[in-house]
């Protein structure tokens, strides 16, 4: 590939039209995917210019997700789309289905220019610290789920600072950044405290409550109301082997959890909304429906993925807190 002559006196600076030839050069076919690009060295030499400016130029591509550089190698041309203006990080801990609405949601308030690359860690810091150490560099924004992974800090720090978002949970060692995030404490209290009349119709509440993969914001605001509120209470770990109580509600936050309760109260031959009551976490179009439509307490996360657009398309860094509600249902 044969650079156009860089202009002086253009008003465009050198980074820029080296960013257009090559962005020339793969229109016109002459650049394919795979094929490897000048040397910085070969570049700077050429024209007479200074190392940074050719590697801004080659940072800012690589950024795009147009070329991609092999260490010892070079750097190659990754994709032929050069309408890629940004490019995406993008770590979930799990994808479950209110996750696919926040994506869907994104995806949709970003627009076709930005090209969104996912992964998951599945709660796991080996994984989460491979994922980010791997792609240091090669996008222009980097979205972060951390859930309730210890230490995080230490692995998202080596990411430029502001081009870091974090989703959902932030814990206080990552409080500086710029984040959209559930207030699990409040929404917790707030939620069950709009239908405290219901509640005091039963005898007990029940969280089922795995402390490896839910937030402790969660369990937090459930302690917190039941003893402002002077309620009985016990946390369960798993519902798998418990056999239903008798006037209690039991608040599930796994959706497997919650297919269970419902399998457990079925077989026991109880009635839901009489003698047992299910209030689950995160909402779903499934849960409208199932059993009549179940209680939830639920942040809205369509909202959560259009204003997380907002915050990249916009280039603000600031820290949103997404509203959350109880949706009353016939569950309890």
């Amino acid at each position: 590939m044969q650079f156009k002559s860089l202009k002086t006196n253009s008003g465009v600076p050198k980074y820029k039209q080296i960013i257009s030839s090559v962005e020339d050069a793969i229109v016109k076919g002459s650049l394919k995917k795979g094929d490897k690009l000048p040397s910085l060295n070969a570049i700077k030499n050429k024209h007479s210019l200074s190392r940074d400016t050719v590697l801004t130029a080659f940072n800012e591509l690589k950024n795009r997700g147009i070329i991609h550089s092999i260490v010892g190698k070079g750097y190659y041309v990754s994709t032929e789309n050069i309408a890629v203006t940004q490019k995406i990080f993008l770590l979930f801990d799990e994808l479950n289905s209110f996750k696919e609405d926040l994506y869907n949601s994104f995806l949709n308030y970003l627009g076709d220019a930005i090209q969104v690359d996912i992964f998951f860690h599945h709660f796991n810091p080996e994984v989460f610290s491979k994922l980010i150490n791997d792609n240091i560099g090669n996008y222009t924004s980097y979205i972060i789920m951390p859930a309730n992974l210890k230490e995080t800090e230490k692995i998202i720090q080596n990411l430029p600072f502001d081009k870091v978002y974090i989703l959902d949970q932030v814990p206080d060692t990552l409080s500086e950044y710029s984040s959209i995030y559930q207030n699990f404490d409040k929404d917790i209290f707030e939620g069950l405290s709009s239908v405290i009349t219901k509640i005091n119709k039963y005898k007990k509440l029940i969280l089922v409550y795995a402390k490896e993969k839910q937030p402790q914001g969660i369990l937090n605001g459930f302690y917190t109301f039941c003893n402002h509120f002077n309620i009985d209470y016990q946390i369960v770990d798993v519902i798998k082997n418990e056999t239903p109580q008798k006037g209690a509600i039991y608040i599930v936050l796994d959706d497997r959890d919650l297919i269970q309760i419902i399998k457990k109260i079925k077989e026991e031959q109880f009635v839901l909304a009489k003698d047992i009551g299910v209030i689950s976490v995160n909402d779903t179009m499934l849960k409208e429906i199932v059993e009549g439509g179940i209680t939830t307490i639920s942040t809205d996360f369509k909202l959560m993925g259009k204003r997380l657009a907002e915050m990249i398309l916009k280039n603000e860094h600031v820290k949103v807190e997404n509203p959350s509600s109880l949706i009353l249902r016939k569950s309890i």
